[in-house]
């Protein structure tokens, strides 16, 4: 089964009939770590349009480190026309996905062969990668002017921005509040000890099982209460609580019979939504049971590089790469020389996952793929 997507049927009729061949056509929703691989990857073979609300791409596990050092986001923050050189970018919200197409927040629709939706969980809403550095800068003032930074949340965004400051500037004094009954509770419990203990090591106190009242509190507040009733005094504080699912557009399109309870799209072990035949799915907004990391998300983008590549030469579809989930792995930046690392049942933290981690933060190695120094 697929989704017909008349105007590209057409358009594809008329130039049978004229003698013409076309590339098919592929539009990708979302420029983050698998739209922008995937982008990238099929460029060269077919017509691809990547409709992004942002004229850039970001890779985001470098964003924490951009706040201490904001000349970091030169190599982490790329516009997409600097890598896409044959793929067109619509800088636009995809509204709605209808029989015609994607339709854009200005009411555009873009007809496609082949639709991949890689919304995955927004974090910012910068347009532009001037705007977006300048917030960089704007963080790292606000770091530098206070003596005390109060930082919510205990997941990997909190744990890691805690120790970015916490090294880069160990003279501020920072409190790290979560809800939970330990950090990191995505991964091991062995694992979320090492980093509660790398943590205190370096000062930071960490207080477990409260919350704070993010709706009542403003960036003038200098004094915080917690759930517990623990008042927490910091001259300015980061909010690093969990995103949403990007897949609100999708509720009363065509295919919000595919959503999840959870808002994450139903894909089959080619990516496939709903096992439709042209519309597939990648990275955090698949149902996929794995850790939503950007090593998963970057897994997902050359599954689907491969299968498109076939389908658009003919190749049958039960022929298609299947996915197989990846075992448990997780790697958290500990400041600029430590890591955590954990791996299956293994977890090993310290200088030597840092030295492969926590330095470049594998931009390096995002930006080859993106065919770019």
């Amino acid at each position: 089964m697929s989704i017909a997507f008349p105007f590209r049927k057409v358009w594809k009729e008329t130039k049978a009939m004229e003698g013409f061949e076309r590339k098919r056509t592929v539009v990708i929703v979302g420029g983050g770590i698998a739209g922008a691989q995937l982008a990238k990857s099929l460029e060269q073979i077919v017509d691809v349009i990547l409709i992004d609300p942002k004229e850039y791409f970001e890779i985001p596990w470098a964003n924490l480190r951009s706040r201490v050092e904001p000349a970091f986001a030169e190599r982490s923050v790329i516009n997409h026309k600097d890598y896409l050189k044959k793929g067109k970018v619509i800088v636009s919200n995809a509204v709605d996905v209808t029989e015609q197409g994607v339709v854009t927040a200005e009411g555009r629709r873009v007809p496609c062969d082949y639709l991949v939706i890689a919304t995955g969980h927004p974090y910012t809403t910068i347009r532009s990668r001037r705007d977006r550095l300048e917030k960089f800068q704007e963080d790292n003032q606000k770091i530098i002017c206070s003596s005390s930074i109060m930082i919510v949340g205990g997941g990997a965004t909190g744990v890691e921005l805690a120790g970015e400051i916490a090294v880069d500037f160990p003279d501020k004094k920072l409190t790290l509040v979560h809800r939970g009954q330990r950090l990191l509770p995505f991964i091991g419990q062995r694992a979320s000890a090492k980093a509660l203990e790398w943590l205190k090591s370096k000062n930071v106190k960490v207080l477990l099982e409260q919350s704070i009242d993010v709706e009542s509190i403003s960036e003038s507040d200098r004094e915080f209460k917690t759930s517990a009733g623990e008042i927490v005094r910091a001259d300015s504080y980061f909010l690093c609580v969990g995103k949403p699912i990007g897949s609100a557009w999708l509720r009363n399109s065509i295919l919000k019979e595919y959503l999840d309870r959870h808002g994450r799209l139903m894909v089959d072990e080619n990516f496939r939504v709903g096992g439709l035949s042209n519309i597939f799915a990648v990275g955090d907004i698949t149902d996929i049971p794995e850790l939503k990391q950007g090593l998963t998300a970057q897994r997902h983008a050359v599954i689907v590089a491969k299968n498109l590549k076939m389908l658009v030469k003919g190749v049958d579809g039960c022929k298609l790469v299947r996915y197989k989930p990846a075992h448990p792995q997780a790697w958290i930046s500990l400041g600029r020389r430590d890591a955590l690392v954990q791996y299956s049942f293994i977890t090993v933290s310290g200088f030597v996952p840092g030295m492969f981690r926590s330095r470049d933060l594998f931009i390096g190695r995002m930006r080859k793929a993106l065919g770019l120094e």
